[in-house]
């Protein structure tokens, strides 16, 4: 069994998170840049067995997509088209960056620690994916 990638989308920085190969347990993977991404996510695909990739989905509170995902389509193209066998999900973003935050502040993170954006973003990544992994249980 492979293990499943999560990526929380921005236009500056892209958060990943991925399983462990039983896909129990979702951990922070790293923040790439994000004209770094599809390079990064296709050598990582070549290295470790993925399974599935999934991708963020920003929703309004209104249930409307949010305006981040006009940046998010065309972003999943390329990547649709650099791995074109694997499979792609989305799912629900919404709050992922608030509870990031308050992770870090429950793990006892320093003030200065919960300001790197690079941080808080591979935990935001890595929230989607628990919440992925949950919603197929």
């Amino acid at each position: 069994m492979g293990r499943i990638l999560a990526i929380d989308y921005g236009t500056k920085r892209i958060g990943l998170a991925v399983t462990d190969p039983l896909r129990i347990i979702a951990t922070a993977l790293t923040t790439v840049a994000a004209h770094e991404a599809v390079v990064f996510i296709k050598e990582y695909c070549s290295k470790e067995p993925v399974d599935l990739i999934v991708i963020g989905l920003p929703i309004q509170m209104n249930g409307e997509a949010s305006e981040s995902e006009k940046h998010i389509q065309p972003f999943m193209k390329h990547l649709k088209t650099a791995l074109p066998n694997m499979p792609f999900t989305r799912y629900d973003e919404r709050f992922t960056s608030k509870m990031a935050g308050q992770s870090m502040i429950d793990a006892g993170f320093k003030k200065k620690q919960r300001q790197d954006k690079k941080r808080l973003d591979s935990m935001a990544a890595t929230i989607i994916l628990q919440g992925y992994l949950q919603s197929t249980q």
